[in-house]
């Protein structure tokens, strides 16, 4: 009775969600006709929506798996750690450098461009290492003789 309830709920919450999504875009698109207030919009609906995804899932996601087992406490602090420590290397191997060819009337600040970098090597380290997984996991597979 209770799995139900919260499926209903889910799916209404969706559902309005979904609502809001699709007006606010038609707004946007047939009202706005993509200003820079509009597009302003649409960037803080997507921010709001990615934090409202992640906090559901660190939330109810980890409520579940605590409930579930306790000691699944320690994985997560150090998934969480280990996150932390990836996102900080990134940091200190991004320079920061000025950008080349940058036309704009205002020049972003040091703090911008050490951020942009940080993503960028995050990106690079996260794609290096999926790529990487692929390429053992295929290899790995090879060896056990199992097929996919």
């Amino acid at each position: 009775m209770e799995k139900k309830f919260y499926a209903k709920l889910i799916m209404i919450c969706l559902w309005v969600l979904l609502i809001a999504s699709v007006g606010l875009l038609c707004y946007v698109a047939f009202i706005g006709k993509f200003s820079d207030g509009s597009v302003d919009a649409l960037l803080y609906w997507a921010y709001g929506m990615l934090g409202l995804a992640l906090a559901a899932i660190l939330l109810v996601g980890g409520y579940i798996s605590v409930s579930n087992n306790p000691k699944s406490l320690i994985k997560i602090g150090i998934v969480l750690v280990g996150a932390v420590a990836l996102c900080g290397l990134a940091w200190l191997l991004a320079k920061g450098s000025p950008a080349v060819g940058y036309t704009g009337a205002v020049p972003p600040t040091q703090g911008t461009l050490k951020l942009t970098d940080t993503i960028l090597n995050l990106t690079y380290i996260l794609g290096g290492a999926a790529i990487l997984s692929i390429i053992v996991g295929e290899i790995v597979m090879a060896l056990r003789g199992k097929k996919a």
